[in-house]
């Protein structure tokens, strides 16, 4: 009885700790604060040690505050220790591992490439080495998960890990002890001339490295000549908002609005340029339907400070504020506080209905179904007058509602792909072919083209790569509906399994400079830049 007593106890003094530390209670008075941290409490001991069944307290807690919000909007969520490190990871720009870039073929990890520079490249490890075992317990040949292979293979820094490696032509396990280092986690994906003049930076978040990353490629384009930008943030899912306005400060004056926020409980907050003036020539923003968040901030404001032109399609709308709050446990509640408005006043979040979040998980979709991803006019039908505002400097025309809409417009072409080529990648039948591709020539590609330069104007995937690949998937009933579906899909084979070889002998750089060789944004984005 002492026990319950003591937990009793407690329940009632928990309330009124929290309470002090509270801001407002908003709608509720502090009773009823006061009343409802008790009851819930309460209702977690009375659980705990009364019901029937032994059961997590823990579990409970995550439950409890995982229902509770989920009935706010979309973005406010919880993560525990294990997920919250792995949230942060990406942004935070480094991670500590052996650094190498991997892919599992079968059950056996081939390493695509060593970090630059890491732990591993430092002790002779190659590309195409497989890892088959980690101090001594396999890994290859015995099924395990990709997540407990990355559990194995990351440790602290300068903890040391045994390597077992099978390399081609080489007849017995050579082992290696690698020190456990800090691993960069960059977020530029891309950043290459697309003409003469024209260059294009391409990154996938806003991280703690981003500006750096971005600072950087744009300076050594200069120097190779470029005049005008284009900002690539396709599938650029946002992160961190400082650095949406660090970098946005690279391209705006001095002084110029980025963004502001409003919420209920804290006070309104402006974020204007530093005035850095990275680069002053003619800049073109490239979105999507999944660019969002800080992407949306950036291509925002350059659009609102008339400083460039948008194009593609309307991007997600994310524009909700969240604030981490750290759990002592290691675990994360990352709360909504408010709202991001562009510089002409244009609220970036799209409309939700609170505890709806299945319907606005599948906006997108509705999208596409309801025509506004292909066709303009269906686009413009959901634009009213009252969602119209203006640009800052020349006063055009732009549309609030949710996300940012383009200047120009790009249709989401859904015929690119086939369905042949679209079930091929999505059952890894391309990825497992490349794989295997550059296992066996690995070593004869890098002394055959030692640029990209001749790779890109000479290399072509051999016909019977493709005709294999085509022959093992029909052997799983996956193939082509007629010759004329087939046919088409080749093409669109070779050119990703190009792409695909020339990341895995030179970077992401390479590859994206091949799969955007016919991209309609690009092109438009070129067209838009010209003299």
């Amino acid at each position: 009885m002492k026990k319950i007593a003591s937990i009793f106890a407690l329940t009632l003094l928990l309330p009124f700790a929290l309470h002090a530390q509270l801001l407002s209670p908003g709608k509720n008075s502090a009773e009823e604060l006061e009343n409802a941290m008790r009851k819930l409490a309460m209702a977690t001991v009375m659980t705990q040690n009364y019901y029937v069944d032994d059961v997590d307290c823990n579990k409970l807690v995550e439950d409890a505050i995982n229902g509770m919000l989920s009935k706010l909007d979309p973005h406010s969520a919880y993560s525990n220790p294990k997920d919250t490190k792995s949230l942060n990871e990406p942004l935070e720009g480094s991670f500590e591992g052996i650094g190498v870039q991997f892919n599992m073929l079968e059950d056996t990890l081939v390493v695509i490439q060593p970090v630059s520079k890491g732990p591993s490249e430092k002790v002779g490890i190659l590309a195409g080495d497989r890892i088959i075992n980690v101090n001594d317990t396999a890994i290859a040949g015995v099924k395990m998960s990709r997540e407990e292979i990355m559990r194995r293979l990351r440790g602290p820094k300068n903890s040391k890990v045994k390597l077992g490696i099978k390399r081609d032509g080489v007849k017995d396990v050579v082992y290696f002890t690698v020190t456990r280092d800090k691993i960069p986690v960059n977020t530029l994906d891309a950043a290459y001339m697309v003409t003469p003049t024209i260059g294009l930076v391409r990154f996938s978040s806003f991280g703690a490295t981003t500006h750096d990353e971005v600072v950087k490629a744009v300076t050594e384009l200069k120097e190779k000549g470029m005049k005008s930008l284009i900002i690539d943030l396709q599938q650029n899912g946002g992160g961190y908002l400082n650095a949406a306005a660090d970098l946005a400060s690279e391209f705006l004056p001095k002084g110029d609005l980025i963004v502001y926020t409003k919420g209920r409980s804290v006070p309104p907050q402006e974020f204007r340029s530093a005035g850095h003036n990275l680069f002053d020539g003619k800049i073109v923003v490239l979105i999507d339907e999944y660019s969002a968040s800080a992407a949306e901030i950036l291509s925002g404001a350059i659009q609102d400070q008339d400083r460039g032109l948008v194009v593609g399609r309307r991007s997600f709308g994310k524009g909700l504020v969240q604030r981490p709050i750290n759990l002592p446990d290691g675990s994360m509640i990352r709360l909504t506080i408010a709202h991001y408005y562009t510089p002409s006043g244009r609220c970036v979040q799209k409309p939700y209905e609170k505890g709806k979040n299945e319907d606005y998980a599948k906006d997108v979709l509705k999208r596409l179904n309801s025509g506004e991803l292909t066709n303009v006019d269906s686009m413009k039908a959901h634009m009213p007058d009252s969602l119209k505002y203006q640009t800052l400097r020349q006063h055009r025309t732009v549309y609030g509602g949710g996300g940012i809409m383009p200047d120009h417009f790009i249709p989401l072409d859904t015929t690119i792909y086939t369905p042949l080529y679209r079930e091929l990648s999505a059952k890894s039948y391309i990825i497992n072919t490349n794989l295997r591709y550059m296992d066996k020539n690995r070593k004869k590609l890098t002394k055959q083209y030692d640029t990209f330069e001749k790779f890109n104007a000479e290399f072509q995937i051999p016909d019977e790569v493709t005709d294999k690949l085509l022959a093992d998937a029909e052997k799983n009933k996956v193939k082509a509906k007629d010759d004329a579906e087939r046919q088409a899909t080749i093409p669109q084979l070779k050119r990703m399994l190009k792409a695909l070889a020339a990341r895995d002998l030179f970077d992401m750089n390479e590859y994206f400079q091949i799969i955007y060789a016919d991209n309609e944004m690009v092109k438009k984005a070129v067209e838009l830049l010209q003299p």
